[in-house]
């Protein structure tokens, strides 16, 4: 059973939205409060939303439908490739090519165009022949590679970051392909099917968002489904699964918890200032 608790999504920073100036009021809904000039995200809508997000994974899978992982931002790169190849789906952490959805048939050219370039011996070109075709491969496998089992357009996306993947976003409304997708208190969540209020910039957020929806996909035969434990448990709870999702805790007193003045163990308060610039640093807490 996959299992997510309100302690790992507070740890990963997932509530911690943008600053207060660079708002999208179309996120009104999903903010709980304000703290230092940063936005702080309702968890509860969080969790509601993931449950949602979940069942939907789920369903296309059993359907025999592929499920697409975009995420094209340097944070976002290595999870999004590492659990879209867990779960045996389809990736894009590179460049989104326009027309990949809308002109499929295209794409699926460049596709055999780079198998065939995996399967053919360059041992009697001369080195500027090779050297060429190894070039044109090399492009071909960064912007291809993922979806190079891909024969049919998903049936579902999901995507980190709406707003450098708009393109992504507009073809997939497009063509009427359901939309999972983390939309950060600057986007728009309004023409996304599932949108989950969260954090698109820290790595361990962008990582949590997207084992979860991988686990989606690798149980979607399962009968257990979801699991969310809403309240914050002490340390000594069990450990966290490999997944990066939590086990379930020991019979302990349950803390509710109130996400806008929750900062975890390690956080660095002062980094939560909103006079400075937004930095992205790996697994700390930050304005943005």
């Amino acid at each position: 059973m996959a299992v997510v608790t309100m302690k790992s999504l507070l740890e990963s920073g997932v509530h911690f939205g943008h600053q207060v100036k660079r708002w999208d009021p179309r996120m009104k809904k999903f903010i709980f409060a304000e703290r230092n000039g940063i936005h702080i995200i309702d968890l509860q809508k969080t969790i509601n939303s993931i449950k949602e997000a979940y069942e939907a994974v789920r369903k296309t899978v059993v359907a025999g439908k592929p499920v697409l992982f975009v995420g094209t931002k340097k944070q976002a790169q290595l999870a999004i490739q590492k659990e879209a190849e867990r779960c045996e789906q389809y990736f894009v952490n590179n460049r989104w090519l326009g027309g990949m959805l809308t002109n499929f048939s295209t794409v699926r050219k460049s596709i055999e165009r780079l198998i065939k370039l995996e399967k053919e011996d360059f041992t009697s070109l001369t080195k500027k022949e090779q050297a060429q075709l190894m070039k044109e491969k090399t492009k071909l496998e960064k912007n291809l590679g993922g979806i190079k089992g891909m024969n049919k357009l998903p049936g579902i996306i999901f995507i980190i970051d709406t707003r450098k993947e708009a393109i992504a976003v507009a073809e997939a409304q497009r063509l009427g392909i359901p939309i999972v997708a983390v939309v950060d208190t600057n986007c728009n969540p309004e023409g996304i099917t599932f949108p989950i209020p969260g954090n698109d910039d820290a790595i361990r957020s962008i990582s949590l968002f997207t084992q979860i929806i991988a686990n989606a996909v690798v149980e979607a035969e399962s009968e257990n489904g979801l699991k969310i434990i809403e309240t914050l448990q002490d340390d000594d709870a069990a450990p966290a699964q490999a997944s990066g999702t939590a086990a379930a805790p020991a019979a302990e007193e349950e803390v509710e918890v109130d996400p806008s003045t929750y900062v975890a163990p390690d956080t660095k308060v002062e980094a939560a200032a909103p006079a400075e610039e937004p930095v992205i640093e790996d697994d700390k807490y930050y304005a943005k």
